[in-house]
């Protein structure tokens, strides 16, 4: 296909799916024109397909690790259950006044827990059993999450990494690989070659890794 022809393939896919809230239209229009980086909000497709997840699991306690605007965070707290949470931690404190007032806004804002806090520092220094984790940090890092995450995850629980096919990336043919793209073949491997989880690739925008554990 040309072009033009995955144009309106893309087209189609969001005319025949659930569409986007007023509420992320809002979050997705001003995230494109106030912070830099854009292309690292989740989108249309991406969020139905969490949001989709999430209802399928029913979870009582979600971990999203990189909080970016906050527009996954949204679509992730769609399916937690009466009285469950959802943390999600970021780094970057220069943009949270910005997620914070769409975050409040949510449906769920009463059972969203929006931290600025390095998300390994949490999962060494905590208990909490989680049913669905979304990694989406600092891909130099996502080794070091999935270690420290697993055993947060209760058996039969999700986990979710985005950006798993980073661009491409994982099949070029380079002997000396960015320190990122590093992050995601290791992470990859890892994942591929652990026999406590289940895991498969979906396909779409950079690529999402679910995985199962067992």
């Amino acid at each position: 296909m040309f072009n033009n022809d995955f144009d309106k393939l893309d087209d189609y896919i969001k005319a025949h799916s659930e569409p986007e809230n007023e509420l992320l239209k809002e979050l997705d229009r001003q995230t494109h024109l106030k912070i830099l980086r854009p292309r690292m909000l989740s989108g249309h497709i991406q969020g139905r397909v969490l949001s989709m997840i999430s209802n399928m699991i029913n979870p009582q306690n979600i971990l999203e690790i990189g909080t970016y605007t906050g527009y996954s965070t949204i679509c992730l707290s769609e399916g937690l259950r009466e009285g469950g949470r959802l943390i999600t931690c970021d780094v970057n404190d220069e943009i949270e006044t910005f997620t914070r007032s769409f975050l409040d806004r949510s449906q769920r804002a009463n059972q969203i827990d929006y931290r600025i806090q390095d998300a390994r520092e949490l999962l060494k220094n905590n208990n909490i059993e989680f049913d669905l984790v979304f990694i989406d940090g600092d891909k130099r890092q996502y080794p070091e999450y999935y270690e420290l995450v697993l055993p947060h995850v209760r058996q039969g629980g999700y986990l979710i990494a985005d950006n798993i096919l980073w661009s491409g990336k994982v099949i070029e043919d380079n002997d000396h690989p960015d320190e990122y793209t590093l992050g995601v073949l290791s992470f990859n491997e890892m994942v591929q070659n652990d026999n406590r989880v289940q895991n498969v690739i979906f396909p779409f925008r950079d690529g999402l890794m679910v995985i199962r554990k067992i």
